[in-house]
């Protein structure tokens, strides 16, 4: 039971998802389900399915035209506005207009009255193509020279003459896969229009202004003129971030051509094949240290594939860099990013956004180093972390829970029974041939806030009602993942109403404006704080009316369970006092703005400091690994993760285990896969594959550590826990490594991400044969 000031409070206890009911039983509306009106199209984009990178040469739509039920078909010359739904830098085009850049770019829209008979349309449009050289992978990429963005890097001292003169040194290559998002619901948006040139668009999106900007672009109209709503979503995981403009605006599109509403919603297969994943790197790394594993220098390259356009890719690499140090001092180091163009589709924000794949650098470089010297890689990861006078990250901010950190590994260690398990896993594998075990505990330290600094910032909208009731608006949008509960109960708290008063509306740019995107784990921080002051303004003015109405000492007032107490412990319901105060013509409803504190970075001089605090977890990993034929199973899990004081218990072990097993099918399971002609194959179920219920370890223990709080002023100090558990599961991936280089000590597994059947193969193949990393 929470309590603050010794009353009880909503905030702090494990109360369901506030859709949990309707998500369960079928009930729960999203865009798809929304009723259609009469006269409602279907839409249904068309690309050239044997073109990967060409000119186009002519569109033949007779076909398409022929099909019954298909009113027209629009191409970028139907745009009346400007051709592009990027997030930043103008190279997203809505519709491809001459040059085709990947396999899967929209080329020209069908529009009929049925959905089948828009997807049938679509498959007869003919494209006549010129093709042109294409780039597909990083190694391409980087033997054409090929950068889509400027290089970037932190560098302190000179740690190349530094990793020349240490006692040791390393150097390793690896790849990183990306992810496909694989959101239950996909891709959708519907269009409605208005009188006067209005367009109200209901999309599946996390980011409603982007939306809203992106759809008055296209048209060539004013952004007020467009309202986006967004009530739900079925997941994204940052695929809807960006990457829902470009379905809102087609949408949009063709409900200004024709007047009437359109829906369109993606075909599984085509969401996969047209929109973004998570970036795939290769990464060359090099480092020094002493015979204790401590290191004295660290190289670190992060190869990225970004796509045919930026979309988000700047931030995306700035974050892995960010954290490549990931819980550890690097004494002189120098950590650079190529961000590089193919003919892919263009990668984009996935959970992490970028962070996941720069503390596997991290993690992968703390395994190479045990291995290299004999040593436990817990060990060596312990002589690394951040400490006192070791406290200054790569890019100058300074890390200062770094006691904390080590408090929280040592927890988990000791819960766990690291040490024991350890000698267990050891005599396992003395015993048995063909299957080893491995084991390992890494931790986590994700920065919370956007790097991009005028970001964070957040709006909201209150209204108290004249019987007590709370409506609650802001610009934040839920996905499953609890913000909407999380907000409603600091909503109760503050205005002392019972949670069953506060009701929750959907995200909506005519109510809360100029929202930034639901994402870098700071929902509920920036959204939260908004409505703690929109919610305090009102109850700042009702106490000031009390106070003068009833001739009472206003500090001495306080609201809760739907009453008003005064001094004595005379009391009114929450509902006599808000209509007295409306007699009294007190206003009931109040704007709620947050700027994040202390945050300043500048990217061009590489001063300031980008985060407002940090998020840390720790995760040990026992897996067994079949060396015959590469599979692996994961036996026991162990989580301890900071949430500081938990808003809703439930809710954040959810998203610890949640972000967990999604992020154990990066580094497993999700393989992306390419063709030599650059065709996404891996484009359904059927091909790739995400855990599953059986993938889940049966010993899955989570644990919330024992935190006095964000040290920093957050929502009920509360901290993020969207992301940051994401990277927890690089557990797992070390633990995979562990197992396979006790086939050879000494020798370092040549381990890609996902470790897959083929990949772990592969590795136990040449570590076998005396081939290491």
């Amino acid at each position: 039971m929470a309590l603050t000031g010794g009353r009880e409070t909503v905030s702090g206890k494990a109360l369901p998802h506030d859709s949990a009911v309707k998500h369960v039983s079928g009930h729960a509306t999203y865009v798809d389900d929304v009723r259609e009106p009469e006269g409602t199209l279907h839409l249904a984009p068309a690309f050239a399915r044997n073109c990967v990178h060409g000119r186009i040469l002519s569109l033949d739509l007779d076909a398409a035209l022929a099909v019954p039920g298909v009113l027209d078909i629009l191409t970028a010359k139907d745009i009346p506005g400007i051709n592009d739904c990027s997030p930043s830098m103008g190279d997203d085009p809505v519709l491809a207009d001459e040059i085709i850049h990947f396999h899967g770019q929209v080329v020209c829209l069908v529009l009929a009255e049925t959905r089948e008979a828009a997807r049938r349309a679509a498959s007869r449009v003919s494209i006549e193509v010129e093709d042109l050289p294409a780039a597909l992978t990083v190694d391409d990429a980087l033997a054409n020279n090929a950068s889509l963005l400027p290089d970037y890097q932190f560098e302190r001292g000179d740690p190349s003459a530094t990793i020349k003169a240490s006692a040791h040194q390393v150097e390793s290559r690896f790849y990183i896969g990306g992810q496909e998002h694989f959101y239950l619901e996909g891709q959708v948006a519907m269009a409605l229009p208005g009188e006067d040139g209005d367009m109200t668009v209901l999309s599946s999106t996390q980011h409603p202004s982007e939306v809203q900007h992106s759809v008055a672009k296209v048209l060539n109209t004013i952004e007020a003129a467009i309202t986006v709503e967004v009530r739900r979503m079925g997941g994204a995981f940052g695929g809807k971030e960006s990457q829902a403009n470009q379905w809102a605006a087609l949408a949009a599109l063709a409900a200004h051509k024709t007047g009437r509403p359109c829906k369109l919603r993606l075909d599984r297969d085509d969401d996969m094949i047209m929109t973004g994943k998570r970036h795939d790197f290769r990464v060359d790394l090099a480092a020094g240290f002493d015979e204790n594993g401590k290191l004295t220098a660290t190289e670190l390259q992060f190869a990225s594939r970004c796509g045919y356009s930026a979309d988000l890719s700047l931030g995306i690499n700035d974050r892995t860099m960010f954290h490549a140090d990931n819980c550890y001092y690097y004494p002189q180091t120098t950590i650079r990013s190529k961000r590089l163009r193919t003919n892919t589709v263009s990668n984009t924000a996935f959970r992490g956004f970028g962070g996941p794949q720069g503390m596997l650098a991290a993690e992968r470089l703390m395994d190479t180093v045990a291995i290299t010297l004999g040593k436990d890689p817990l060990d060596v990861r312990y002589a690394n972390l951040y400490s006192a006078g070791r406290d200054l990250t790569p890019y100058g901010m300074v890390v200062e829970e770094h006691a904390l950190l080590k408090d929280l590994m040592e927890t988990l260690e000791a819960d766990c029974a690291y040490r024991t398990r350890r000698e267990e896993v050891a005599a396992f594998n003395g015993e048995n041939r063909f299957l080893k075990k491995g084991l390992a505990l890494t931790p986590v330290k994700f920065g919370i806030s956007f790097t991009l600094t005028h970001l964070n910032q957040a709006g909201a909208l209150v209204h108290l009602y004249r019987d007590g009731s709370v409506h609650l608006n802001h610009g934040g949008t839920e996905m499953g993942q609890g913000l909407y509960q999380k907000v409603a109960q600091i909503a109760a708290d503050e205005m002392g109403v019972s949670l069953d008063k506060v009701k929750i509306t959907a995200a909506n740019t005519s109510k809360v404006p100029n929202t930034s995107p639901t994402a870098a784990s700071s929902g509920t921080d920036l959204n939260g704080m908004a409505v703690v002051l929109a919610c305090r303004e009102i109850k700042g003015r009702m106490l000031a009316f009390a106070a003068r109405h009833y001739d009472v000492v206003e500090t001495e007032i306080h609201l809760e369970d739907n009453r008003v107490y005064f001094e004595g412990q005379n009391s009114m319901s929450v509902a006599d006092l808000a209509r007295a105060a409306y007699s009294g013509r007190v206003s009931l409803s109040a704007a709620g703005y947050y700027a994040t504190p202390k945050i300043n970075w500048e990217r061009e001089t590489q001063k300031g400091r980008p985060f407002f605090y940090f998020a840390y977890g720790a995760a040990c990993a026992e897996v067994t690994v079949d060396t015959l034929t590469g599979e692996n199973r994961v036996d026991r899990v162990d989580v301890i993760h900071d949430v500081g004081r938990s808003i809703n218990p439930a809710i954040d072990i959810g998203q610890i285990e949640g972000g967990f097993v999604q992020g154990m099918g990066w580094l497993t399971t999700e393989e992306l896969c390419w063709d030599k002609q650059g065709r996404f194959r891996t484009h359904a179920p059927s091909t790739y594959k995400i855990p599953t219920a059986t993938d889940v370890p049966e010993a899955f223990h989570v644990k919330l550590y024992e935190s006095k709080g964000n040290p920093e002023e957050t929502v009920f100090n509360s901290k993020a826990v969207g992301e940051p558990p994401l990277m927890l599961p690089i557990s797992v991936h070390c633990a995979i490594n562990d197992a396979i280089s006790s086939l050879k000590p000494g020798f370092i597994p040549r381990l890609n991400a996902p470790a897959t059947p083929e990949a772990i193969l592969s590795a136990v193949h040449e570590i076998r044969r005396g081939v290491g990393s």
